[in-house]
């Protein structure tokens, strides 16, 4: 290898050496580098060997590249053997990935690369816990055909507080997380559990992490008391998710420099759009507007601007506003509160395009066809912009479909542009359907509270043509947008929705072969093939069902530098660009076309591939975080407002079937609940996976997805954030329920013996 280089310096040698120079006054050889260095090599090396084959001996040299290393082992591309030596991680002995806990003990590694997952038997999971970071080495496959791992080492610790209840046993304490997916319980000494007292939510700090041997043991930093005040399941939610919720001082220093208002040498050079009567629209209780739009028609169609707030002029690469956007990867959306992003000085100051205010954008211009909704010509640039009017969804639907006379007279300056965004609409979903995108027909929903903040009720949300028009106006900027990155080869992050898997498919045919339907298209349907399959039931009375299965047949989109295309939207390119205040992967997007109009090339970029791979993961992690956060406080607030409606009877629908019952949805409250299987009745019960039902082998009752059904609520468990449910037939829920003291009387006997 130190033939084979000589003796010209790597740094003269690294195709990236331009890029490293611009990040670094004195630059070492790129991560690019020293991957193929060590690939090459084919061996294990020490520091000290990389050191010489890099030919870097001055002590500054050495300690860049003892952190570059360090930074490299952390990010899961260098792993260390017994000796010290770094190896290369790849797929094909060593997989670098996340953990994904399962309550029940065992769990599965999500690869960095992509691919499927490693399957982790409780014996591994031992010394891990959800969302730690690993190396492993595939061991096998186990009888489910599943590949196996085994622990190689743990890159990185991802639980450091913990909330969850107090259990107090004898000298000794044990926290049992509200996070299902963490399966280890802390156990707390009785010098640290701090006053609080058995049953308390608490949040335990982590100070040992599990081995193979051993639990994580921890101390009480903070008791939370009762859970059912008001607000508790967002606390807990957030501190269980580990969300971060307070600035850091460097943060906030930061969002204050810049002030409340553009400064005229920050609106130099930038295209003047001021005068164009831009304007907003959102929903009404939204408080940041990060996208404005403007339509105008032209003799072969439409002349659209979507502008995008210019986060990326304020939260600069390196900066502590960055860590901390990075880190919270975007803003988290709790029934009756919001956890930013980005600082309220720039989220809902600077960085929002509030109405009669100057403010710096990215500006994406866009002509679309006429006939077809198709871009013919697209640009992106910077400008300087006002909002001419802060529009709600219900406003504009009033004034394009409704025709309020009123509110067309309050904004006669904007109804010819308003026009044309809603004709340019049609087109652009004419267009939408005969791309084939997917269109699921689901139910939003949104909890309504009191004066106490308790649950009032929980209703549908409902969209009218102006949310459809401008989620078509930010489709097409973010597929634009995706093209210029894809067109001009520069390493960015896409919003990739994978096509199904091969398995995921022959369930579906399975499935659909049972009710006489097919889904064209051979072993590679595309989303227009799923789409047409849904119109064609759209008159049947298991249109639900077909829909719920085909929706579950497919992938979950995720963030990744590899541009495979989205699935459900029928795009072959697509990237998330109009969002930059609530979502980091947007904010990157900015930076890598800012840094293309600047005349700067993948050389010199600040983002590289692997880079981005990493960025990816932690996006599409962030994202998963947010969700599950929402959704534990959602489910709690669910169980809280069925609490006084134990006994009481409702109509539901099937949502879900497995070997242990029906999950219902009930009619017209969105609330979901188990009918356990032992509650079906004196029959015996089969799972049938492919037809997503029950079936009874005696009486032939058939319990399947999309059914409609009667139940009584018989329990609600805010701890588990479960409701039972029976079924609402009094002769079948006896018997039932005279089974359960039998079976659990022959256990007791057995375990005596």
């Amino acid at each position: 290898m130190a033939k084979h280089r000589g003796k010209k310096s790597a740094r003269e040698l690294d195709p990236y050496k331009a890029r490293e120079a611009k990040k670094y006054d004195n630059p070492i050889p790129s991560r690019e580098f020293i991957l193929d260095l060590l690939t090459e090599y084919g061996a294990p090396l020490g520091i000290a060997s990389i050191a010489e084959q890099l030919n870097l001996f001055e002590e500054d040299d050495l300690e860049a590249l003892r952190r570059r290393l360090n930074a490299m082992e952390r990010d899961g591309q260098l792993v260390r053997n017994r000796k010290n030596d770094f190896c290369v991680v790849n797929s094909k002995d060593l997989i670098s990935g996340r953990v994904i806990g399962h309550k029940d003990g065992f769990g599965f590694l999500k690869s960095d690369e992509g691919g499927d997952d490693l399957f982790l038997s409780p014996r591994q999971m031992r010394s891990l816990l959800h969302n730690d970071r690993a190396v492993m080495r595939v061991v096998g496959v186990d009888r489910r055909g599943r590949l196996e791992g085994a622990l190689v080492e743990v890159l990185e610790r991802n639980n450091h507080k913990v909330v969850g209840r107090l259990h107090h046993e004898g000298s000794v304490g044990f926290v049992v997380p509200d996070n299902k997916r963490l399966h280890l319980d802390i156990v707390i000494p009785e010098c640290d559990l701090a006053g609080a007292t058995h049953g308390q939510m608490v949040i335990a700090q982590i100070v040992e992490q599990p081995t193979k041997r051993s639990q994580p043991v921890g101390r009480i930093v903070e008791v939370l008391g009762d859970h059912m005040a008001p607000g508790m399941e967002i606390d807990i939610a957030i501190r269980t998710h580990e969300l971060p919720v307070d600035w850091p001082e460097a943060v906030v220093e930061e969002a204050s420099v810049y002030g409340t208002e553009v400064s005229d040498a920050a609106k130099e050079g930038r295209v003047d759009l001021r005068n164009l009567p831009l304007v907003t629209i959102d929903g009404i209780d939204a408080r940041d507007f990060d996208d404005a739009v403007y339509c105008e028609v032209k003799p072969k169609g439409w002349r659209l601007l979507v502008c995008i707030a210019d986060v990326s002029s304020y939260v600069t690469p390196g900066s502590a506003l960055d860590s901390e956007a990075q880190a919270r990867g975007n803003s988290v959306y709790f029934p009756d509160r919001v956890i930013p992003m980005l600082p309220e000085a720039l989220s809902n100051g600077l960085c929002s395009l509030n109405p009669d205010t100057d403010r710096l954008c990215m500006a994406c211009e866009l002509y679309i066809d006429k006939e077809d909704g198709r871009i013919i010509r697209s640009q992106f640039f910077e400008a300087v912009m006002r909002s001419h009017a802060r529009l709600t969804y219900d406003q504009v639907a009033a004034i394009v479909v409704e025709r309020d006379q009123n509110l067309r007279s309050k904004y006669s300056h904007l109804l010819t542009h308003l026009h044309e965004l809603n004709a340019l609409y049609k087109v652009l979903h004419q267009s939408r359907s005969l791309r084939g995108a997917i269109d699921f027909d689901t139910t939003e929903t949104r909890i309504q509270f009191n004066d106490e903040q308790k649950v009032e009720q929980i209703v549908p949300v409902h969209r009218n043509d102006a949310h459809r028009m401008i989620e078509e106006c930010m489709l097409i900027a973010n597929v634009a947008a995706a093209r210029f990155l894809q067109r001009k080869k520069l390493p960015a992050l896409y919003r990739v929705h994978a096509v199904p898997s091969e398995q995921k498919l022959t369930d579906l045919r399975e499935f659909l072969n049972e009710l006489a339907l097919g889904l064209s298209g051979g072993k590679e349907p595309t989303a227009k093939d799923y789409a047409e399959l849904l119109d064609s039931v759209q008159g049947r009375p298991d249109r639900h069902l077909i829909q719920t299965v085909l929706l579950r047949s497919m992938a979950q989109a995720v963030y990744g530098p590899d541009n495979v295309g989205h699935f459900g939207l029928a795009y072959p390119e697509y990237a998330h660009f109009t969002s930059p205040i609530r979502r980091y992967p947007d904010l990157l997007v900015h930076r890598a076309i800012k840094h293309l109009l600047a005349g700067g090339t993948a050389e010199d970029f600040e983002y590289s591939y692997p880079k981005l791979q990493v960025l990816g993961e932690q996006c599409s992690s962030t994202e998963r975080r947010a969700d599950e956060a929402t959704r534990d406080a959602t489910d709690w607030l669910k169980c809280e407002y069925m609490l006084d409606k134990v006994g009481e009877e409702f109509d539901g629908i099937i949502t879900s079937v497995n070997s242990f019952g029906i999950f219902v949805e009930l009619n017209q409250i969105y609330v979901d609940g188990l009918v356990h299987i032992t509650a079906l009745g004196s029959d015996y019960y089969r799972f049938d996976p492919i037809g997503h039902r029950l079936n009874g082998e005696r009486s032939g009752q058939v319990y399947r997805l999309g059914d409609s059904v009667r139940v009584k609520v018989a329990a609600v468990n805010l701890d588990d954030k479960k409701i039972d449910f029976i079924l609402a037939n009094s002769e079948t829920t006896d018997e039932a329920n005279s089974q359960k003291p039998k079976r659990k009387s022959k256990r007791r006997k057995r375990a005596k013996k």
